[in-house]
């Protein structure tokens, strides 16, 4: 009849109203944020292990995309802290800061950075007096330094010579200087496998550094008992919402 409304049965709402959610949690872990865990102590004290990233994949867009074209998205800057696909193996997401820009000459003596003959100040890093890594470049010959087995890349930090960061890349790096494997040893970081911006620390837990290699089940079943039984004791408090900076 004229004038009638149509009722939804009840199961339908409650489908209708997960498929919306769904769809919605899909969109925005797609295109707008994603969440990583930090497993190791690569970027101390900035970033912890145990500490739980939301990263803005909207930040800095995606180029020659329409969203590009269309929203006023930003540059990566020198001192943004980004998430990206390892190049050496895309199965992996690494977290560092960007310190190298596409045309930056990099020099490296031991612990210092020099950004186009000027030394750079960097109040975020974390140096461990005696370490090997700084003593950079390092000892002749060491495979770490190789670059897909190319020594061209080693030999130009060995022999003091200056690194050009190329078209298109960053060179990224670690806060914690002494314990990071970053682009002093694998190179460049390709601006199509970043990410996004690390933008706020959501949740952060005391974790075993080697806890993400434990992979077996017992060590998953383990671990999931640890999270149950020590959720509030472990549970860095002053961490949560923390902005990344």
């Amino acid at each position: 009849m004229a004038g009638e409304t149509f009722k939804k049965s009840t199961p339908r709402e409650y489908f209708e109203s997960l498929a919306i959610t769904v769809i919605l949690a899909l969109f925005g872990t797609t295109f707008i944020v994603q969440a990583f865990k930090i497993p190791t102590p690569s970027m101390e004290d900035n970033l912890l292990v145990g500490d739980h990233l939301l990263v803005n994949k909207f930040a800095f867009g995606a180029p020659g995309s329409v969203t590009d074209a269309a929203l006023p998205l930003r540059d990566i800057h020198r001192g943004d802290v980004i998430v990206f696909k390892y190049p050496r193996d895309l199965s992996k997401h690494y977290v560092k800061r960007v310190i190298g820009l596409p045309g930056d000459r990099i020099h490296i003596v031991d612990s210092d950075v020099f950004i186009n003959g000027e030394l750079l100040g960097e109040p975020y890093k974390q140096l461990i007096p005696n370490r090997y890594r700084e003593d950079f470049p390092g000892h002749q010959g060491s495979s770490f330094y190789q670059q897909d087995g190319v020594v061209g890349w080693y030999e130009q930090f060995r022999q003091g010579k200056d690194v050009i960061v190329p078209e298109g890349k960053y060179f990224a790096m670690g806060d914690n200087r002494d314990n990071s494997a970053d682009s002093r040893f694998w190179g460049f970081v390709p601006r199509e496998l970043v990410v996004g911006k690390a933008l706020i620390i959501y949740w952060s837990y005391t974790s075993d550094p080697e806890a993400y290699r434990q992979t077996e089940v017992r060590d998953r079943v383990g671990q999931a008992f640890d999270l149950v039984t020590n959720f509030f004791t472990k549970t860095r408090w002053s961490r949560t919402f923390k902005m990344i900076r």
